[in-house]
């Protein structure tokens, strides 16, 4: 009995002890720091341990047969085929005849008229309204070799091949590789100032030019990577057309990653020089985001792309590469550009990186490997003499002759950039335009007349969502581990913040509200509550804060006998969150990966306790939280039910127009673009992985998320779905005359309809 009373003392002294024997199996919390800041942090130490982790992994992707150099080729195929996916380099290119000389009325195609070569203003198809232009240099004998050149992506074509200052004398390497006999072409690269990035009728931003189309060619399944990597094998398509010896590509910084994925990707190009770029790219997450490859390093390296080029030459250049501080500096209203550095590798990194690469092939005959070349500029003697040895010239290298003379008068170097600039851009448009209808013919096996059929033939779509678009998670790999204490004792209900264990570092945490009312043995249903971007459990559960934008709606549905549930989603932090995305795209996971593994075990948690009925589990999520609502419940089957608010609108317009003022393409929310999502996924398909479970829409009508039109166009698609299937009563809509908040009238009857609750009398 004295130990009794005992207990009983301690327990009244102690809250956090009280709370969680009113849990059944909880602990006590006895956490008292930032709990959203560690969860973002603890996110982040998971995803560095898993970059570092992912070297070893990528074996798992890999099947090299090194018995034959043909046998080789062949096992390597499907990776080739995967890097070729991931960087957009899908599309099939325009058939041209010949290159195109490119003068103005008064001008000549002709730049310059040396003693070995001439040099000419061309142009050549790409893609459909995409073109390249640049320079060739054409020798006037027989060429000995053919070569694309690719200067640093802030080098123009002229300066490589010295015809404009910006690259000193002996690192320029067009010009040399002309002047011994090489017939070269230069493409002109998307340089990384901000001179067009934006729309003058809607914003201008600070985001590089190379981010500007990286956002929008990210969402529909390309990249400034890819187009320029076809850019350069359209090159390659004409210079092998042209005879006259083997063909090679050689680049520097950004020019030095497209020649390696060049030849990577096309195993006609016979030779490869890759300076001041190539080295380990496990920190790809600092670099700027138009570097951001989606699931990179869960399959390559440097080294592994570097091993698609075996058994043909690689030639690696320890050159400085060029050093970025970070985008454009914000200014006179353009900001919205994502963070970024670009710094020298040590040259001990490069070589072990190439090294790597040789060990990869280990047993390939004849042997390969990558020799290393260290320089101080790119385009040394020593690595010229190699490339033009592995390309079959036997000729010693030409000491370094004059500098051409530009022979244009007036030649205008910013209006071909525009020109190039404007093409792409308006082909991310164009398959912006498209989407629809290759979501359409992806989409076009899933047909069923009945609810249950519909639910079995999306099956597949749920597991590309999961897989490719967001990036699945293992299953938790630590117990729950639950940790509670009590926070709120209200009239009508108890408040505990809740802690759960969900891997090493991660965890979920939100603020759990019980109704007193609740009944011995009696089972309610849940709402989980999800707040959106930078919020917190405590805006939507605390009953003395009233948010403009949540109204407490997780205790007014407590005080209606909801059980409810307020996670903390760890989209917080501003960058710091941002950066998570940075660091889980290379490895083929999103922001949303760790989401919907925290409310995996939120459900698991929910679902055990004696007050809580499993089947009756519904999600409502406002701005952020409601586009949790849009993927967790698609995803995570057990939710009965969910509800969008303020987000649900044509979300691949919003992240693609350059047109509108509604996108995302003119704003700092840098981590919104998944990748291929304009193909596969708008919101509508993301609906349809939620039916045949009731679904609601809360949109009032001055929200900024989007315009009326649009959020009625998408929700028309997914209505039409529900009709047809015969269940239109478990679809709804409701537009009110407000913001961007929760509204709580229409969504708290489809919630007590749906969940088999009886609405308060």
């Amino acid at each position: 009995m004295r130990n009794l009373i005992l207990g009983v003392l301690l327990l009244m002294l102690n809250p956090a002890s009280l709370a969680a024997q009113s849990l059944p199996g909880a602990r006590p919390l006895e956490t008292t720091g930032d709990l959203a800041a560690e969860m973002v942090a603890g996110i982040d130490r998971y995803l560095t341990l898993e970059t570092a982790a992912s070297v070893a992994r990528r074996t798992r992707h890999w099947k090299r047969d090194v018995s034959s150099p043909e046998a080789y080729a062949r096992s390597v195929a499907p990776n080739r085929e995967r890097l070729r996916k991931i960087l957009g380099v899908v599309d099939p290119r325009e058939p041209f005849a010949d290159l195109e000389l490119v003068q103005s009325v008064s001008g000549s195609p002709l730049v310059a008229d040396e003693k070995g070569y001439r040099i000419r203003a061309v142009r050549w198809s790409v893609l459909k309204g995409v073109t390249a232009e640049g320079l060739l240099l054409e020798p006037k004998k027989a060429a000995v070799a053919s070569v694309v050149a690719l200067p640093d992506c802030d080098w123009r074509p002229e300066m490589l091949a010295g015809l404009a200052p910006g690259a000193p004398p002996e690192a320029q390497f067009a010009r040399r590789l002309a002047e011994n006999g090489c017939r070269v072409l230069i493409p002109t690269l998307i340089d990384r100032k901000d001179t067009y990035s934006g729309h003058p009728s809607v914003r201008m931003t600070n985001q590089p030019h190379r981010e500007f189309i990286y956002r929008a060619a990210f969402e529909m399944g390309r990249h400034i990577l890819g187009y320029e990597v076809q850019k350069t094998l359209a090159a390659v398509d004409w210079l092998a057309r042209q005879g006259g010896g083997q063909v090679g590509v050689i680049g520097y910084g950004e020019g030095g990653l497209l020649a390696l994925y060049s030849g990577a990707l096309d195993e006609r190009i016979d030779a490869t020089v890759v300076s001041g770029a190539f080295g380990p790219r496990e920190e790809l997450w600092s670099q700027p985001i138009y570097r951001n490859v989606w699931a990179l390093l869960d399959e390559f390296g440097d080294a592994e792309v570097a091993s698609l080029i075996a058994p043909r030459a690689l030639i690696v250049e320890a050159a400085p590469g060029p050093t970025v501080a970070g985008p454009p500096a914000p200014r006179d209203g353009r900001s919205g550009a994502a963070p970024g550095v670009l710094s020298a590798l040590p040259a001990a990194a490069v070589t072990a990186e190439a090294a790597r690469a040789a060990r990869l092939t280990q047993g390939l005959k004849p042997e390969w490997q990558a020799p290393v070349v260290s320089s101080t500029v790119p385009g040394a003697d020593e690595t010229l003499s190699m490339l033009l040895k592995s390309l079959g010239s036997e000729a010693r290298l030409r000491p370094s002759g004059p500098t051409p003379k530009e022979q244009r008068a007036g030649f205008d170097a910013e209006a071909r950039l525009r020109r190039q600039f404007t093409e792409l851009v308006e082909h991310t448009q164009h398959l912006m335009r498209e989407g629809e209808y290759r979501r359409a013919a992806l989409w076009s096996k899933a047909t069923a007349a009945q609810p249950e059929a519909w639910r079995e033939s999306v099956r597949p779509y749920r597991q590309m969502l999961w897989e490719e678009v967001i990036g699945r998670l293992p299953a938790a790999s630590l117990p729950a581990n639950p940790r509670a204490r009590l926070v709120y004792d209200e009239p009508k209900y108890r408040g505990y913040e809740v802690v759960l264990d969900v891997f090493p570092d991660v965890f979920a945490y939100g603020i759990l509200l019980v109704p007193k009312d609740i009944a011995a043995g009696e089972r309610r249903p849940v709402v989980v509550c999800q707040h959106g971007l930078e919020g917190r459990p405590q805006e939507v559960a605390d009953p003395k804060v009233d948010s403009p934008y949540y109204h407490r709606f997780a205790t007014r549905l407590a005080e209606r006998g909801f059980v409810t549930f307020s996670p903390q989603n760890p989209y917080i932090g501003q960058d710091k969150f941002r950066v998570l995305q940075r660091k889980a795209n290379p490895l083929k996971k999103s922001l949303f990966s760790f989401i919907v593994a925290q409310h995996d075990r939120i459900l698991d948690w929910l679902s055990e306790q004696p007050f809580v009925d499993p089947a009756r589990i519904g999600f409502y999520g406002l701005s952020y939280g409601g586009k949790t609502a849009m993927r967790v419940p698609a995803l995570l089957e057990r939710y009965a039910l969910s509800i969008c608010s303020a987000d649900y609108n044509e979300w691949i317009w919003k992240n693609t127009s350059t047109r509108s003022r509604y996108s995302y393409m003119f704003t700092g929310e840098y981590e919104m673009f998944e990748f291929d999502l304009g193909n596969t996924f708008n919101y509508a398909e993301m609906s349809w992985l939620i039916c045949p479970r009731p679904f609601m829409v809360e949109r009032g009508h001055d929200d900024g998320v989007a315009p009326d039109e649009w959020v009625a166009y998408e929700f028309a698609r997914n209505r039409q779905r529900y009709v047809r299937l015969g269940i239109a009563d478990r679809v709804a809509i409701e537009f009110f005359n407000g913001p961007h908040s929760i509204h709580g009238v229409g969504t708290f009857e489809f919630l007590h309809r749906h969940l088999r609750w009886p609405e308060p009398k």
